[in-house]
């Protein structure tokens, strides 16, 4: 019986490996079709991960990472007793929470306003005209938005004149700043948003639909207890992935729409590294500032997962 056993649990290890192999053949064009991928992250997301050493020495760039002296937590010091370091992060916090209040739920209204469509034609040509700003680049965009907000050629401001007023340099005046940067994020990103949220509505059962018209639901009753149930768990994953990069508000738009009048109020986490790090050339402390940023963005996307976990879909 004991060498029975004993001959059972060694052919255990050679049925598993034999089920892997088997599992393998089945599906190699899709381990094939997936190194790429995996490529590319190790090669360009974990591997520089090891130059994040650099934020706790002080780097020189004729002694490399690994002959640079270490310093420890001397950057990570500097940066929080840094009056830099509460305006950026205060800026940061402002402009992503301005993003989630407005950006966030302008696709899903969108998404849900396109769903009602009948019109197959409309639908699909207001679908078109709606995710082409997200093609266009922030170079383009920042030019576009410079013109138009121009004080001397610029359609808002020549309206403006019209009405018999000054005309406003809104970009030099820090009041106007993050509400120009949010619309433009806003107006770039709402369509392509909305492909995300029309495809999750695809797999809603139309029969749930029928039975709440058999049962005299309105249009808007059924959006609020089918349409939005149902689209729960992909706007719960997205809120997630969100909160996650709260602390990212992108480079390109403020570096592009920003200058030293709007400092105080355009001045991010971004174009802080940006400035530290490239032009004034301290490595280790812009390195010490976006660490902190990852360690942040890590701890908030545990915390939106727990608390998701923890609602679900009891949040509609």
């Amino acid at each position: 019986m004991e060498l029975a056993a004993e001959k059972q649990g060694a052919a255990q290890p050679m049925k598993r490996r034999a089920a892997r192999l088997k599992h393998f053949r089945m599906y190699k064009w899709l381990y094939i079709f997936l190194m790429p991928g995996l490529l590319y992250l190790l090669v360009f997301k974990y591997v520089p991960m090891f130059g994040i050493v650099i934020a706790f020495k002080d780097f020189s760039l004729v002694k490399g990472i690994w002959d640079s002296a270490w310093i420890g937590f001397e950057n990570f010091t500097y940066l929080f007793q840094s009056r830099d370091f509460y305006k950026v992060t205060s800026n940061s916090l402002i402009l992503s929470f301005y993003q989630i209040a407005f950006g966030f739920p302008a696709p899903i209204i969108l998404a849900v306003m396109l769903n009602e469509v009948r019109s197959l034609l409309f639908k699909r040509l207001s679908q078109t005209i709606l995710y082409l700003p997200h093609f266009i680049s922030w170079v383009v965009l920042a030019g576009m938005i410079i013109n138009f907000l121009s004080p001397s050629t610029g359609p808002v401001n020549h309206i403006i004149k019209s009405m018999g007023y000054d005309p406003i340099a809104f970009l030099l005046k820090p009041e106007y700043f993050r509400t120009i940067l949010v619309s433009a994020e806003v107006w770039k990103g709402v369509g392509w948003g909305t492909i995300i949220y029309l495809a999750a509505m695809t797999g809603i059962d139309p029969s749930l639909y029928e039975a709440a018209k058999i049962d005299g639901a309105s249009r808007l009753q059924q959006v609020r207890h089918i349409t939005l149930p149902g689209i729960a768990s992909t706007v719960i994953v997205l809120l997630i992935l969100q909160l996650g990069n709260i602390l990212d508000n992108g480079f390109e738009q403020v570096y592009l729409l920003y200058n030293p009048l709007t400092y105080d109020v355009a001045d991010v986490f971004e174009t802080y590294t940006y400035r530290i790090g490239l032009i004034d050339g301290r490595l280790s402390f812009a390195a010490a500032v976006g660490l902190f940023k990852a360690f942040v963005g890590f701890v908030l996307i545990l915390a939106a997962n727990r608390i998701a976990r923890l609602f679900g879909k009891q949040i509609w």
